[in-house]
């Protein structure tokens, strides 16, 4: 499982032009389930996510996790294409992607784990065209694998 995960002042998804969710201070996270993915990817992502230091202190420093900064939201964006492989040739490969079932399992599973752990989540629509804008804080990007790669 891979996730971009944007320390964001706002954002928003549409679909179709409608509101589907929208968030204040918090974390915006694009996440990809691959074909290897299981529960332990999803719960390994969900405590990693929360634990992440990524919000100033009192000093400045990045020092806080999104609940100690206030910022316990997430909007939790189901993105394949974070799996696609572009180190060969011009069109990437995602032939590491996760099947619409197994992504769709593990997306909501996610979700299910974040919620546990005390964070407030805003979803997209999985599978659809998404429209999203965000006010990234810093910015601030950090970029996770649950298997270990960079």
């Amino acid at each position: 499982m891979k996730a971009v995960v944007q320390r964001v002042a706002r954002a928003a998804v549409r679909v179709g032009g409608e509101a589907r969710g929208a968030i204040g201070a918090g974390l915006l996270v694009y996440l990809g389930v691959g074909i290897e993915d299981d529960e332990s990817d999803a719960r390994w992502m969900a405590e990693k996510i929360a634990a992440l230091r990524i919000f100033d202190d009192g000093a400045g420093k990045m020092n806080l996790c999104a609940e100690e900064a206030g910022a316990a939201s997430l909007l939790v964006v189901s993105q394949f294409t974070i799996m696609g492989d572009a180190r060969k040739g011009r069109r990437p490969s995602w032939s590491g992607a996760a099947g619409e079932s197994l992504a769709r399992e593990l997306y909501e599973r996610f979700i299910e784990l974040a919620r546990a752990l005390g964070l407030a989540c805003e979803t997209g629509e999985f599978r659809a065209r998404m429209a999203v804008e965000s006010v990234n804080d810093g910015p601030v990007t950090i970029l996770l694998d649950s298997k270990g790669a960079a």
